[in-house]
């Protein structure tokens, strides 16, 4: 079967789209990318075996996908370009990445009628609510998180199945957008099978920090991930872990908050910040660490889904303490991988790490938990057995 994803994004990276597209390439389809491009990158190449067509795109069109419903303008925009990619391509059937370029695929495909699948990577309304950018003016008064909200829930019903990341986004999408559950496909994210055996580790990252105990954070630093927490719990952590230093493997337009309470603890010894980094670097800091984080605050949004990191940290065998938020508590606990903290909670912060601090066999022991669960649980060809199903189902002949 010929499956045409659409991606209103640059590619590559992309792990959720690569690894939805290893699953099913793996089990005989064609898979084509539609995807953006904003630097005159190879219009057409192959990748691993995905097929990527990408088109032309603009700085004003990117800052227009905010407004795509509030204004038709984003999806009359797309629109052309999908149905050229889906005819030139002999598409067969549509698989939507996120709900931003939602429309322009349903517009796109109305002459064609193909099966379409709805793939949220998150929960886009529930998100833009933390998005700074949307809380000042003008994009306060333009945008309706309201809106958006009732756009998903429409999405989710006119989409012939809808996948997600979790099985708590999977309910919430039940009972919101009133569907039956066999609409929604889970399709948790993960690594790589490979990410961990296929690493190159850079002993340079390893050595700068070998005399420390390392707390690594990787990813997005927005404040609403909980790094000021992470900072606060340090300054008390310090009192009992000397060589304590947390790494931070990530960039945001907020890092200055962050930088600003480092100065303002007296922490700049103890708090490196490594910035924005290819994820072919994460190996090496992974390697290099005695505990990782992820210090989340809870809302709607994080109590529904997984970061990548969470997979990360156990393909390296890393003992993790995670805040309480819902997925990822319920993750943790599942794989016996770590500890679980209050969200923003400095003391239980320091806390938790200090009860592994000190009892290293523990921390070994939650590692080993972790890596072992992702190989034999979390693993591609596993998680992706519903996901694979539904196209297996598709491509019958009896479909035609």
């Amino acid at each position: 079967m010929r499956i045409g994803m659409i991606l209103d994004k640059s590619f590559p990276p992309d792990p959720r789209v690569e690894n939805e597209a290893r699953v099913l390439l793996d089990d005989g389809h064609e898979v084509f990318l539609f995807c953006l491009d904003y630097d005159g990158y190879l219009a057409a190449e192959e990748i691993n075996g995905l097929q990527v067509r990408r088109y032309g795109s603009s700085s004003l069109e990117y800052r227009m996908s905010a407004l795509a419903y509030t204004l038709p303008v984003y999806s009359w925009m797309l629109r052309p370009r999908i149905e050229r990619f889906l005819r030139d391509n002999d598409i067969q059937a549509l698989h939507v990445h996120d709900m931003v370029v939602a429309q322009a695929a349903l517009e796109a495909n109305r002459s064609l009628d193909l099966p379409m699948v709805l793939d949220l990577h998150e929960n886009r309304p529930e998100i833009m609510t933390l998005y700074p950018h949307l809380q000042r003016f003008p994009a306060k008064y333009m945008v309706s998180i309201k809106r958006w909200k009732s756009k998903e829930e429409s999405l989710v019903r006119i989409f012939d199945r809808t996948v997600v990341v979790t099985e708590q986004a999977a309910a919430d999408l039940v009972e919101r957008a009133g569907v039956g559950e066999e609409r929604i496909i889970v399709v948790p994210n993960t690594v790589k099978d490979d990410f961990h055996d296929a690493a190159v580790i850079d002993a340079t990252v390893v050595e700068r920090f070998r005399e420390k105990f390392v707390l690594l954070y990787l990813g997005d630093t927005g404040l609403r991930r909980g790094l000021l927490t992470a900072i606060e719990g340090l300054r008390i952590l310090s009192e009992s872990i000397p060589e304590v230093e947390l790494v931070i493997v990530g960039s945001n337009s907020t890092d200055q908050v962050l930088k600003d309470k480092v100065i303002e603890l007296n922490l700049q010894d103890r708090v490196s910040f490594e910035g924005w980094k290819e994820e072919s670097t994460f190996p090496s800091y992974l390697t290099a660490a005695d505990l990782c984080i992820s210090p989340l605050h809870r809302n709607r949004h994080h109590d529904t889904t997984l970061a990548n990191k969470l997979f990360q940290y156990m393909a390296f065998s890393r003992a993790i303490v995670a805040s309480d938020a819902t997925a990822q508590e319920n993750i943790i606990k599942r794989a016996s991988c770590g500890l679980v903290q209050s969200e923003r909670d400095p003391r239980d912060f320091a806390a938790k790490r200090l009860d592994l601090y000190r009892d290293a066999d523990r921390r070994r022991s939650f590692g080993q938990n972790g890596q072992r669960f992702l190989h034999s649980e979390f693993n591609l060809k596993k998680i992706g057995g519903p996901f694979r199903d539904y196209y297996r189902y598709l491509d019958r002949p009896e479909r035609a």
